[in-house]
């Protein structure tokens, strides 16, 4: 039997080693400040937002949070992302995606300080994280490797598969697990032969965005399944539930395998926590 790698409880760990180290720089002097931008009325990112906030709370953590209607123009973002950068209080910079469409995000993204990026998605942290070297890194790709962690002693030489090879997910957490030494292979929509190529894997991290992708016999027996997909569906009954990119139930001889939801969803908010009071700290 498989065990289930709850990423709720390594979440609620790592945020009371946070609020350990907020009281730690309080009594220094430095209260972190997290400012958190959303532009327009999406219900999913209300969501997320509200989440995020209710969490820095809890851990001490200053929130400023600037809602903005849909209409508002990209001028006006650059000037409020300038101010923000300019801001002692504020020692992270949150932009919740996705933006309206008549709004650039790339270009808003390179214009937050990158000692400010706490979702580390500027470019310059993105190199960083490309070379080893000691930048922000993405929140959920760093949440990745927190699980890992808790089950995985040694990396070097272990063959990991990642399946998606997006910006936010998929390549930075490669670039992670090459820094562990293992052999890394990243897939996408055009591979080939993907179950073959999964099935020699010892750890498998699959952000494809695709409901129950991998399937129970892609998976060698002892192997580690990291399952970042999260996607609303709704059954023949019509009732609706969420499952993730890996066909979890089909995986009994897997070693771990981490649930949707509970998995990696609750490490993304603890991680840009975490990267919050790193910045601070640095500052």
């Amino acid at each position: 039997m498989a065990r289930v790698l709850r990423g709720d409880i390594v979440a609620d760990a790592l945020c009371s080693r946070v609020a350990e180290e907020v009281l730690r720089l309080k009594a220094g002097g430095v209260a972190p400040g997290l400012a958190v931008v959303l532009v327009g009325d999406d219900p999913p990112s209300q969501v997320y937002v509200r989440r995020k906030l209710i969490k820095a709370r809890e851990v001490g953590i200053r929130s400023f949070e600037h809602r903005l209607p849909a209409e508002t123009g990209e001028e006006a973002l650059l000037t409020l992302i300038g101010t923000l950068n300019a801001d002692p209080l504020v020692h992270g910079i949150l932009v919740q995606l996705p933006l309206p469409p008549h709004i650039s995000a790339g270009k808003l993204l390179d214009a937050i300080d990158p000692s400010k990026d706490v979702d580390g998605f500027h470019p310059v942290n993105v190199g960083r994280l490309s070379i080893g070297n000691d930048g922000l890194i993405p929140c959920t790709p760093l949440g990745c490797m927190l699980l890992l962690d808790e089950v995985v002693t040694e990396f070097r030489g272990l063959k990991a598969v990642v399946i998606g090879k997006s910006n936010i997910v998929g390549k930075p957490v490669a670039l992670l697990l090459l820094e562990r030494e293992c052999t890394v292979t990243v897939t996408h929509i055009h591979t080939r032969n993907l179950p073959d190529i999964v099935r020699g894997a010892d750890i498998v991290v699959v952000a494809a965005g695709s409901p129950r992708l991998v399937r129970g016999d892609w998976v060698k027996p002892g192997a580690v399944v990291i399952d970042v997909g999260i996607t609303r569906v709704v059954d023949d009954d019509g009732n609706a539930r969420i499952v993730g990119d890996a066909a979890a139930d089909e995986m009994d001889h897997a070693a771990v395998v981490t649930p949707v939801p509970n998995g990696v969803g609750p490490m993304t908010i603890a991680c840009l926590l975490s990267n919050t009071v790193k910045a601070a700290r640095r500052r």
